[in-house]
C-alpha cells in the first residue's frame, strides 16, 4: 500500500509568518511519535506566494484520520497564556492529498 501525503496549504500574511513558525517550533515532537506518521517539513515560502506548505507523509489514510481525530486536535484545543487560544497565524487553510506512486533516494557511493 502507497504511502499517503497531505499538504497543508496555510495562508500567513507577512507580519505573521515569525508567528506561525515559533508555533511550529514549539511543538516539535507532537507529531513524530504518532502511530503511520513517516515525515514532516515546514516549508516558508521564497517569493511570489504568502504560502506555507506544511507537508506530512503517512503510512495510511487511516493513520491520518487517526492522528487528525486524537493528537492533533488535543494539540489545538490548548490554549496560550491565561488559558486563552491564540489567534490563527494563518488567514486560510486548504488541504491537499496525495498517494506516493513513486519516489526516489540519493544513490549510495
Amino acid at each position: 500500500m502507497p504511502s499517503v501525503v497531505k499538504i497543508n496549504v496555510l495562508t500567513v500574511p507577512a507580519e505573521q509568518r515569525e508567528v506561525l513558525e515559533k508555533r511550529f517550533a514549539s511543538r516539535a515532537g507532537a507529531v513524530e511519535s504518532s502511530d503511520g506518521f513517516e515525515w514532516f517539513e515546514l516549508l516558508r515560502p521564497v517569493e511570489g506566494t504568502d504560502q506555507y506548505l506544511v507537508y506530512t507523509r503517512w503510512r495510511s489514510e487511516e493513520d491520518f484520520r487517526n492522528w487528525m481525530s486524537g493528537p492533533m486536535q488535543a494539540a489545538h484545543r490548548e490554549g496560550g497564556e491565561g488559558g486563552e487560544r491564540p489567534r490563527p497565524a494563518a488567514t486560510g487553510s486548504t488541504v491537499w492529498s496525495f498517494e506516493v506512486v513513486q519516489q526516489a533516494a540519493p544513490k549510495q557511493a
